[in-house]
């Protein structure tokens, strides 16, 4: 209701009836700034009739806005409805305060002081971008580097807050006049957006090849598509850092980048010049179509079409392809011309280091990789590689979480002081958390390097400069080995370091981004964590909730023979289950086969005398004994191939029938499946018939367990994580039979069941410690 001040005239005696004026202001807090959030206040101010101003600050967008009172309200309700694309409104904080009059409404600079704002992650070129590139007649026609307030470089790009362009690495690159003008325009588009530029004052492309003159711009690029017609292999600067580019389909090209890079046999993922052509190669539904054509433009994981034009070195024994859709014009560009349609498109780095960002060091980093650089002069301030995505029963799985989904934090269900999580070693993240936020890190990588520990450091103090939180509390994991633990430990400067267990953190970690308060059932499948009784976890059902866990259940402990050399070998772990199973290495069975007769003796030798033998029960070396066993996979040349070549065999969802676990007390025996397998692997069962019965036996294990907690314990809800839940085949299986049998499932959706997600649910553990 509009209140009304009634106002006697001297004169006549005639009555006016005015609306009251009042003056709010409205601190908006959220992913608020590089957005376009302050010209759609002041549209927005300008549609209502309000006067005031608005303006950047540490703390978010503030506004004060001064009209009649209905309109005032309206413009805090709409400030949430209706923002920007990108904005992602946290909250909206009104505060009365006295009317000062005025007619007009401005735009402030920005200022800096306390308080916290959320960064955007970079985004993908916007449709109204890609108009203007592909428009003759725009003065933005073919830019490389053409962007918006709703789209283009953020995250990477940014050096301080508030998010203005003298805190960016654009800082670099005076305005044109024209540029100048659509920056200042509250009206235009471009108002405001930091990435701005134009072929007359924007960054330029460059390619650079060895003993030859460097070139810009047109003739870089024309250099660049004759490189990749005649089968080079192109380093290309893209938003988060260098790619190795190949034609996709030259078998002899793929295979040299692979040897170049190290790469073993670990699929790379792949760039379609366009959604119909991601069609021509691969399976797309709805879910992944939207994906790959969205903001965020991650690597999707589809299953590949028979006959795709695609060279079998690019995932070998991989039914899948990683495929992704230009994300910026420099992609799009190395398609404009005849030539590859399916492009190689791999991180920047030898395999084990972090992604390449400057053009320096990808010059002396990737000399034995590219044939060629093709960068530019926009520097890039923090490396984040693509992110990793695939959709299970029509929701997203993340796999690897960073372009496009980082910086953005996750609302936690409890308050935290603030605190540095620093994850584990393995496809290491990190993550920072203080009130109700947590942000997690892009993907850092594998902690073995000293590169990577270097990149950790540089990428957690932007991060923290970008979020304000200065630690109080250092959380690790318990391995004692693990780098990060190292790291925290060295540098906690007094400060106190938590260690919370590998899987506890795990069923944390999902628990925390679904907002769950209570205990459940968790069930935490991976490859390796560290026990509290010092063993190798892995295969593990936890009564589970914040505060604490107890060991429900458990993977039967089976000797890791060699420890990572019994990881790298499966065929040596299926040899030592079966051992431990009391089956007998049959010569027939393909994993015999698979071992030379010194092999064999020595694999004797370490299980009879339990030699460099750690006990563990983790189910992925389980996954791997079953791959060799069913002669799918004996040495693996990445983390969890012979898994990944298991599931990948599967590709209907037809009853097959399912192995059977024994559970007796807190143990769950894999004998008779190990038994079963055997049979039917020495019967001539194909190998695809034993993947199947194993997933579903898994399952149901997994239903009967669940089952009987909720007899003893009355919990009905149950989590999963842990990379063994990458699974797109056992995830799928699991998620439907608990649900069918009345739990309510809890599965990643925002943070990777792997490793990846660990900080996050290291962080949650903490807050309440």
């Amino acid at each position: 209701m509009i209140a009304e001040l009634v106002i006697s005239s001297p004169v006549g005696g005639r009555i006016t009836n005015e609306p009251e004026r009042v003056r709010s202001r409205v601190l908006v807090t959220g992913v608020v700034q590089g957005v376009g959030f302050r010209p759609f206040v002041y549209s927005l101010a300008r549609e209502l009739g309000l006067s005031g101003q608005v303006g950047n600050t540490a703390a978010g967008v503030v506004a004060e806005v001064e009209g009649p009172a209905a309109a005032v309200a309206a413009f805090a309700d709409r400030i949430d409805t209706d923002a920007p694309p990108l904005a992602v409104v946290s909250s909206v904080t009104p505060q009365p305060l006295p009317p000062l009059g005025g007619t007009e409404f401005t735009i402030l600079d920005s200022t800096a002081g306390a308080g916290r704002t959320l960064v955007s992650p970079d985004v993908a070129t916007c449709a109204d971008c890609w108009a203007e590139f592909a428009d003759p007649s725009d003065r933005r026609y073919r830019h490389p580097f053409i962007s918006c307030t709703n789209c283009g470089p953020r995250f990477t790009i940014i050096t301080g807050l508030p998010y203005d362009r003298p805190a960016t690495t654009m800082a670099g690159f005076p305005l044109c006049p024209d540029c100048a003008r659509e920056y200042a325009d509250p009206a235009d588009r471009r108002f405001h957006a930091q990435p701005i530029a134009c072929p007359a004052c924007g960054p330029r492309l460059r390619l650079s090849r060895p003993g030859l003159e460097t070139t810009y711009d047109e003739d870089a690029l024309a250099g660049a598509h004759g490189l990749l017609v005649d089968g080079a292999i192109l380093a290309v600067k893209g938003l988060g850092g260098f790619h190795l580019v190949c034609d996709a389909r030259d078998q002899a090209v793929v295979t040299t980048l692979r040897k170049r890079k190290d790469r073993g046999d670990k699929p790379f993922a792949v760039m379609a010049a366009d959604l119909e052509t991601a069609r021509r190669i691969a399976v797309v539904d709805a879910a992944e179509e939207e994906l790959l054509t969205g903001p965020r433009r991650p690597i999707v994981l589809l299953r590949r079409k028979a006959g795709a034009a695609v060279a079998e070195a690019v995932a070998p024994s991989n039914p899948d392809l990683g495929v992704m859709l230009p994300y910026t014009p420099v992609h799009r560009l190395l398609f404009d011309r005849p030539g590859p349609r399916v492009l190689v498109m791999t991180s920047g780095n030898l395999s084990g280091e972090p992604i390449v960002t400057t053009d320096d060091q990808a010059m002396i980093r990737l000399a034995g990789l590219a044939d060629a650089w093709l960068g530019h002069d926009r520097p890039i301030h923090v490396p984040c590689d693509d992110s990793v995505v695939r959709i299970v029963d029509g929701r997203e799985l993340p796999v690897r979480r960073s372009r496009g989904y980082a910086p953005f934090p996750i609302d936690l269900p409890m308050p935290v002081r603030p605190a540095l999580a620093v994850g584990g070693d393995l496809k290491n993240t990190f993550c920072l958390g203080d009130g109700q936020y947590a942000w997690l890190s892009a993907h850092v990588g594998d902690m073995d390097d000293l590169a990577t520990l270097q990149a950790f450091e540089r990428a957690e103090r932007q991060l923290e400069e970008l979020t304000g939180v200065r630690p109080e509390v250092f959380v690790t994991d318990k391995h004692p080995a693990y780098r990060s633990r190292q790291w925290a430990q060295l540098n906690a400067a007094g400060r106190p370091v938590v260690g919370v267990q590998h899987h506890h953190a795990h069923i944390a970690s999902v628990l925390a981004e679904h907002r769950h308060q209570g205990r459940v059932i968790g069930f935490a499948f991976d490859g390796t964590g560290y026990g509290d009784d010092g063993a190798v976890w892995g295969g593990e059902v936890l009564l589970a909730d914040f505060d604490g866990f107890v060991r429900a259940a458990h993977l039967r402990y089976v000797p890791l023979p060699g420890g990572d050399a019994g990881v790298r070998n499966p065929c040596r772990m299926a040899l030592s289950h079966l051992r431990a199973a009391g089956l007998p290495w049959d010569p027939g069975l393909p994993s015999v086969r698979a071992c030379r007769r010194p092999e064999l003796e020595l694999l004797e030798a370490q299980l009879d005398k339990d030699i460099a033998c750690a006990p563990t029960s983790s189910m992925g070396r389980l996954f791997d004994a079953v791959s060799s066993l069913a002669g799918v996979c004996h040495r693996a040349g990445y983390e969890a191939q012979a898994a990944i070549e298991l599931e990948g065999l599967i590709s209907s969802d037809r009853e097959l029938g399912a192995y059977e676990f024994a559970v007796t007390g807190d143990e769950i025996d894999p004998a008779p499946v190990l038994a079963g397998v055997v049979r039917d692997v020495l019967t001539g069962v194909e190998p695809a018939v034993v993947s199947a019965r194993f997933h579903q036996g898994l399952a149901d294990l997994m239903v009967t367990l669940s089952d009987r907690i909720r007899g003893t314990e009355g919990l009905t809800t149950v989590a999963l994580s842990g990379g063994v839940f990458v699974n797109k085949i056992l995830l799928l299986a699991t998620t439907r039979a608990l649900t069918g049998a009345g739990f309510t499932v809890l599965r990643p959706r925002r943070v990777p069941p792997t490793d990846a997600g660990l900080a996050l649910g290291q962080l949650a553990v903490a807050a309440h410690h």
